[in-house]
Formats: C-alpha cells, sequence, structure tokens
C-alpha cells in the first residue's frame, strides 16, 4: 500500500515526513487555492520537503490542448517524478494519450464509476482516483465501486492502479484497502488518527507505571 497525504500545507507535509513512510503527496486546485500564496512556490516547498517521491498536480484548463498546455507548464516548473492529474471528461480522456505519448505520468481524477475508470486505464494513464466519500455521499457505494475497479484491473491485465481519495474517516481507509486498490491519499487528520488509538496510550502508560514502581523514575533499561 502506498500512503500519499492529499493537501498543500507545507507545516503539515513536513510534519508527517518526519514520522510517516509516504510515498508523496497529492494536491488539486482546490486544495492548493486554501494555501493563499503562488501556486509555484507551494510545488516547490513541497517538491524541497519529499525529494523524489511522487507529487500529484492537477491541469486547470478544460480544453485538450490547454490541458496539454498546463501539463508542459507543471513539467517545465516542477519537474521531477511528477504525476499529472487529468479530470475524466471528453477532453481529459481526448488529452491522456497524447501526454503519455510526452513520456509524462497521468493520474486520471475525479473518477465516479468503474467505466470511467476502465476508460481511463485504457488511455494508458499510471493511476486512477475514485472519489470515495463523494461516491457515498450520492448513496453509490464507494467501497464496492473502488472493488469493481481493481477487478477489472486484474480481469484485463491493465497496469493501471487505484489511487483512492476522498476520505472522512479511518474505517473508509481499512475498507478500500481490503478492496485492493494499490494507493489512498488522505487528509493529514486522518493519517494520524490511522496511527492512534487510546488503547495503545492506556498499554503504553501501564507499561511505565509497573516498571516505575520496580526500577524507579529515572532508570533506564541500559543502565540496569
Amino acid at each position: 500500500m502506498l500512503y500519499l497525504l492529499d493537501t498543500a500545507n507545507v507545516k503539515e507535509i513536513a510534519r508527517a515526513n518526519e514520522v510517516f513512510p509516504l510515498a508523496g503527496v497529492t494536491t488539486n486546485p482546490t486544495i492548493i487555492s486554501q494555501e493563499k500564496r503562488d501556486f509555484f512556490a507551494i510545488l516547490k516547498d513541497i517538491r524541497a520537503i519529499i525529494g523524489d517521491r511522487m507529487l500529484h498536480t492537477q491541469v486547470v484548463g478544460e480544453s485538450c490542448e490547454k490541458i496539454i498546455r498546463d501539463a508542459e507548464t507543471l513539467m517545465e516548473k516542477v519537474g521531477g517524478n511528477l504525476y499529472i492529474k487529468v479530470p475524466v471528461t471528453i477532453e481529459g480522456y481526448k488529452a491522456m494519450p497524447l501526454l503519455k505519448k510526452r513520456g509524462m505520468k497521468i493520474t486520471a481524477t475525479a473518477i465516479y464509476t468503474p467505466a470511467q475508470a476502465l476508460l481511463a486505464a485504457n488511455c494508458g494513464v499510471d493511476f486512477t482516483a475514485p472519489y470515495l466519500n463523494r461516491i457515498d455521499n450520492i448513496s453509490g457505494m464507494g467501497v464496492t465501486v473502488v472493488h469493481m475497479i481493481t477487478d477489472l484491473f486484474r480481469i484485463h491485465n491493465l497496469p493501471t492502479r487505484v489511487l483512492a481519495a476522498s476520505f472522512k474517516n479511518v474505517q473508509q481507509v481499512n475498507d478500500v484497502s481490503l478492496a485492493g486498490c494499490q494507493a489512498i491519499t488522505i487528509a493529514p487528520d486522518i493519517l494520524w488518527h490511522m496511527a492512534e488509538h487510546p488503547l495503545t496510550d492506556m498499554s503504553i502508560e501501564q507499561f511505565d507505571r509497573d516498571w516505575r514502581s520496580v526500577y524507579g523514575a529515572d532508570k533506564c533499561v541500559y543502565n540496569l
């Protein structure tokens, strides 16, 4: 499983990067705009933190020509291990194979159905990004959609991977992991919640109390 952080907040990225085995970072126009500063400065700051791990960033052009132009600009100004996020619109499907011919890595995004994902995979994209919670919000059963996508890729022997996105809780992450997706991108708060449990804290506190009762507060196992 590849874990990516779905944010453009460099402080959050740096904090998580010190602790977790991040495979990279994903952004979108909404996430970027929340930072309220220069677009390329944000991406370069993220690149400085994560090095050559994956950075997924989205085009904003709506026509095929503008999508290609956006992608070329991103490659020129950001570069590195960059994945160009292209929405699964008619113009997006048109642009995907053209971008692949230019040697770019592509993530098909804003996916709500297995059919959209399968079409994108046949365009040669590297990742497909179904929006799990948004699918749930329209009674679409997001985990089932992810499961169907992974099954379709396996049945048709397609190399495209599934990068599940749009999560609201840890249980959704667990469910799509069991559904066979290869990667997830989650907000920082969900990542931290995944690593925590109150019973873990209680266990550590009990260990500490028992140790101190016998060996004292200032003792270390290496100094016994």
